[in-house]
């Protein structure tokens, strides 16, 4: 399998390049494997998610995503990079004014597919999700839990060739949790989505083989 991941000698850093968070780590991450990222809280493991969609540009070292070089990226190709990926945060970043069914279809809106095919996606997803006949609910009529699964579902809206995940069952009860976790393992499992989740605690039961990096004292290091 190609590598969707390759980071050689990458460093992250805050402040201008002053506060270095990550330090000349190198990893390769292939097409379709689940990969979790540990540590403790303020290891860095955020700012490693955020290098992987371009909100941080390595300090030194090299970053390829998806074919891109991350390091000298330009805006337009970055855009066109991310309308591939699905990012799933902890706090959902879902529009309240915007029915569950529109949010769902928002990267399809932004990357301009008609309304037939937005409508048919949307019912799609909300059924793979567990949340048919809540389309046209808005986000605040949901639990924390379905919320997540809108995300989730939006995450998929446009098949991405990778996921990126913060923390995204941090605030959940044990069965939403579950619900998400499956998701994203058929994701990865059946449509070979590669799929990186920064987490605090690996689910105890997991049912695909994984691969687990934590990050410790600025480096990044597989657990074996």
């Amino acid at each position: 399998m190609p590598n969707v991941i390759t980071a050689d000698h990458m460093t992250l850093a805050y402040n201008n390049g002053a506060q270095e968070i990550i330090r000349s780590t190198s990893f390769r991450i292939k097409k379709g494997e689940f990969v979790f990222i540990t540590g403790p809280s303020g290891s860095g493991k955020s700012t490693l998610l955020k290098s992987l969609y371009g909100q941080i540009i390595p300090k030194e070292g090299d970053l390829v995503v998806g074919g891109l070089d991350m390091v000298h990226v330009s805006k337009k190709n970055l855009q066109r990079l991310r309308t591939h990926m699905g990012i799933i945060f902890q706090d959902y970043k879902l529009i309240n004014e915007w029915t569950v069914a529109k949010n769902i279809v928002l990267p399809l809106i932004i990357a301009g597919f008609n309304i037939d095919m937005q409508q048919t996606q949307a019912q799609r997803l909300l059924k793979h999700v567990k949340l048919e006949g809540k389309g046209d609910l808005y986000p605040l009529q949901l639990s924390g839990g379905e919320q997540q699964r809108v995300g989730v579902a939006r995450a998929l809206s446009k098949t991405p060739f990778l996921i990126l995940a913060d923390e995204p069952t941090g605030n959940l009860d044990e069965y939403s949790s579950s619900v998400i976790w499956d998701l994203m393992e058929n994701a990865c499992e059946q449509l070979e989505t590669t799929i990186v989740v920064v987490t605090h605690r690996i689910p105890t039961i997991f049912n695909i083989p994984y691969r687990h990096f934590i990050i410790e004292n600025g480096g990044v290091h597989e657990v074996h």
